[in-house]
């Protein structure tokens, strides 16, 4: 590699890339970068000329780092397509939009200033799996480029299409009044416009495009941003609160009484809303979501299945298309919607369209709504670490010991273990809906541990007990970063 090429190999991650620019990646890098994904758009879609589509996102840098990345690509022979300052979910709209063979999205989404990159797929409405990044970061590390004649044009006003698309196909006829606080990020000039256009009365906050981010970072999970849109929730009397991440592929929610609502439990209340006009679909929630799906009497009545899968937003919707479900929730705050409420990716300004629309149908107010789901307790996830080398085999550990305690019919605060699910570390179910988890992080030096039970905070307690006993025994893990 030439030694003027900085590009360090950590910043491939699981489903997409991201770096500190200038420090761990450089313009040439990112050229690079541009070079294998054109080589692989090639080898995938086996076209010399693949069209892709490009944009970025509102980072004082991002405009250099998306002419870098382009000029690898037009090397390769794609033809690029550039629909300017976007939001990933448009970028991913152009594909199906554009009928393209490619998207490459310039963000870092709610990442801190410095850090840069990029979010791709090939087959519509999917970004790269764990496989495709690996076969991605092979390319570009060994520098296995092939050459082509590319070009580039701009596709100027796309941003009207994708609201456009948005706001015709959800007019509701009650009047929402909705605080929409974007962070000073991206989705700003976007969620507002959208938001409006289908019926809400609209009070932003921190919709300003500042790249600085002088108050928070856009991100939904950020306590500061969530506080903040509750206070003025409370203000205005208004009767919800969006947060929307620095690319607008999540949101989180706020009710009328300054409440936040976990994403896993809005995903539930969306079910429902659903279900009701579409009898018999599939759900898809990730293994971190609440155990209330599975039990759902509205759910249940309208012939609706969940299925819980791997934690992630690129395994959710590749899950989601595979099953052809209707709609799939990620605790995160990623949500999913297939036709016709979608286009099977997660756009976050779509699903606080859903949460529109579920107002729109119910004359009560959120907090209401919320209050109608059974009461559970429910743990923080918690991390404790674990070597990366080790986290894999601490579970694997932990499967084989559960499943030891299920076939001995070893009781846990007076509970069998009723059904195990191993589908990303390990669920382990009783049979009045109470649960634990236990899985290895993919980003981070840590495990994952969630617990949750409708019949008592104390269960909640002695099931995470019960695993972190297991934990101790192994000798392999180390300090958690909370704990119940």
């Amino acid at each position: 590699m030439n030694q003027n090429i900085n590009i360090d190999p950590y910043g491939f991650r699981e489903y997409d890339a991201r770096w500190l620019y200038e420090k761990d990646i450089n313009k040439d890098g990112i050229t690079n970068l541009g070079k294998g994904l054109g080589t692989q758009i090639k080898v995938h879609t086996k076209k010399n000329n693949p069209r892709v589509i490009v944009g970025h996102d509102y980072r004082s840098y991002s405009e250099e780092i998306k002419s870098a990345l382009k000029k690898g690509l037009i090397s390769t022979g794609c033809y690029v397509e550039d629909v300017g300052l976007s939001l990933s979910p448009m970028v991913y709209f152009a594909q199906f939009n554009l009928d393209a063979d490619a998207v490459a999205m310039v963000t870092a989404s709610h990442n801190e200033n410095g850090w840069t990159g990029v979010k791709m797929g090939i087959k519509k409405g999917l970004t790269h799996a764990p496989e495709e990044m690996k076969e991605l970061k092979e390319i570009t590390l060994n520098e296995k480029f092939s050459k082509g004649d590319g070009n580039e044009k701009e596709i100027k006003d796309f941003d009207k299409i994708y609201k456009n698309d948005l706001i015709n196909k959800n007019k509701i006829n009650k009047k929402i009044k909705a605080v929409v606080a974007c962070g000073n990020g991206t989705a700003g000039v976007f969620a507002p416009d959208i938001l409006r256009g289908i019926g809400c009365e609209v009070i932003e906050l921190d919709c300003n495009l500042d790249w600085n981010f002088p108050k928070y970072n856009p991100n939904p999970e950020d306590l500061e941003m969530l506080h903040e849109i509750a206070k003025v929730v409370k203000e205005n009397n208004a009767d919800i609160g969006f947060g929307f991440d620095g690319d607008g592929d999540r949101v989180g929610v706020i009710d009328n009484e300054g409440n936040e609502i976990f994403s896993d439990k809005i995903g539930l209340l969306i079910a429902r809303n659903l279900s009701a006009k579409h009898k018999n679909s599939k759900f898809v929630v990730d293994v971190k979501s609440t155990g209330l799906y599975s039990n759902d009497e509205i759910l249940i009545k309208n012939n609706c299945k969940t299925i819980y899968w791997k934690t992630g937003h690129s395994h959710i919707k590749r899950k989601v298309h595979n099953e052809k479900a209707l709609a799939g929730f990620e605790k995160s705050g990623h949500f999913f919607f297939n036709q016709p409420l979608g286009y099977g990716y997660d756009d976050g300004i779509n699903s606080a369209i859903q949460v529109c629309h579920l107002l729109n149908s119910q004359n009560k107010k959120m907090s209401e709504i919320i209050n109608e789901l059974p009461e559970t307790f429910q743990s923080p996830t918690m991390a404790p670490y674990c070597k990366d080398e080790e986290k894999y085999k601490v579970v694997d550990e932990i499967i084989e010991e559960i499943k030891k305690n299920k076939l001995q019919k070893i009781k846990i605060d007076n509970q069998e273990i009723e059904e195990i699910l191993t589908v990303n570390g390990i669920r382990f179910s009783f049979k009045d809906g109470s649960w634990g988890l236990i899985r290895a992080s993919s980003n981070k030096p840590s495990l994952v541990v969630v617990t949750e039970s409708p019949t008592s905070n104390e269960r909640k307690i002695k099931i995470f007990n019960f695993i972190d006993e297991m934990l101790k025994k192994t000798g392999k893990s180390g300090a958690y970063d909370q704990k119940i």
